[in-house]
């Protein structure tokens, strides 16, 4: 796909650029129940929080000798299925945007111009095809539910749109690959790719209600979404939960971090697991940032905008950025 050039001209990053976000998370409610009541919604309960005080020992590295000995006190926040609830219920929504190609912020009509023309050729070429289905697959394989995820016996996810409602097996959809096979045309899953690909393409949205239950076992463990709280005081309560009305849940930023989990572009293996889509393609927890070397967003994206051409998986990439949103301009 390339984009006629009609005068050679110097592209350069506008100081002040913007995109807003065209997947629009909401946060999402933890709730327990039984794995065979799945269908009756009253039966459902808010997880409430609880805090623990545990006396445990010093095993970080480095502990002084003197030190080894005396005991680790720690005072958190934790969470837990009643012991007569096996499942956990997790629901939120998730609006997704079209009109793509009109920055939130620009003060370069020029390079505004370049970005419009960039995005309705790719619109027309790929129709978000490709993105649509990753995003799909990050709903139907429950990838939102993280650490929740692990070790559930059994995993559902229900989508309703509308008056329709959709019903998933979360381990028949891979973490790391998104094709949509050719049997797949009449089924439930590309339906849902169908909706996401409209809101991305058009001029309004789509909106998705998401449930999913992860059964867990009597009284296990869940994992909501963890505060953030920086210069907790000695002796403080260290690990704070986040809650909602006084029910678990878990941070819209974090929902939202799962279903932007797409891109296996950043490396030639075939084989790479996906991380988020980032203009670094920072991974925090994994202390790297995988696109640095020429393939970053900000290098993909001039060079797309200047040449008119990048390679077809990096246009998914630079677009599914701009899906993101964020402030891209150029001052620091």
């Amino acid at each position: 796909m390339a984009l006629k050039q009609t005068k050679t001209t110097v592209l350069t990053l506008p100081s002040v650029l913007a995109f807003s976000r065209n997947l629009e998370v909401s946060d999402a409610l933890m709730t327990s129940g039984l794995w065979t009541d799945i269908e009756q919604s009253e039966k459902w309960q808010p997880i409430a929080l609880h805090e623990k005080r545990n006396r445990a020992t010093k095993s970080q590295f480095g502990v002084k000798d003197e030190e080894k000995k005396e005991p680790n006190l720690s005072w958190g926040d934790d969470a837990s299925l009643p012991h007569d609830a096996d499942t956990l219920r997790i629901r939120f929504t998730l609006k997704t945007l079209g009109k793509l190609e009109e920055p939130t912020a620009c003060n370069s009509p020029e390079f505004e111009e370049k970005v419009n023309q960039v995005v309705k050729a790719y619109r027309n070429e790929h129709q978000f095809k490709e993105l649509a289905t990753r995003y799909a697959n990050n709903i139907a394989n429950g990838r939102f539910l993280w650490r929740n995820r692990v070790g559930a016996e059994s995993v559902c996810i229900k989508v309703k749109h509308g008056k329709e409602t959709w019903s998933f097996n979360a381990y028949d959809y891979s973490l790391n690959e998104f094709s949509l096979s050719p049997n797949d045309s009449n089924h439930s899953f590309a339906h849902l790719v169908a909706v996401i690909q409209n809101g991305l393409q058009g001029d309004s949205f789509e909106y998705l209600e998401i449930t999913a239950f992860a059964k867990m076992g009597f009284s296990q463990h869940v994992w909501p979404s963890q505060e953030m709280v920086l210069n907790i005081p000695k002796g403080e309560k260290s690990k704070i939960l986040f809650k909602l009305n006084d029910c678990a849940a878990m941070h819209s930023e974090k929902i939202g971090n799962a279903l932007r989990t797409i891109d296996t572009w950043y490396a030639d293996d075939t084989n790479a697991k996906a991380i988020a889509i980032e203009p670094y393609g920072s991974v925090t927890s994994r202390g790297e940032a995988y696109r640095i070397a020429k393939n970053d967003f900000y290098t993909l994206f001039h060079k797309w905008l200047k040449d008119g051409e990048i390679p077809a998986e990096q246009q998914h990439y630079v677009i599914a950025t701009l899906i993101r949103g964020g402030v891209f301009g150029g001052n620091e």
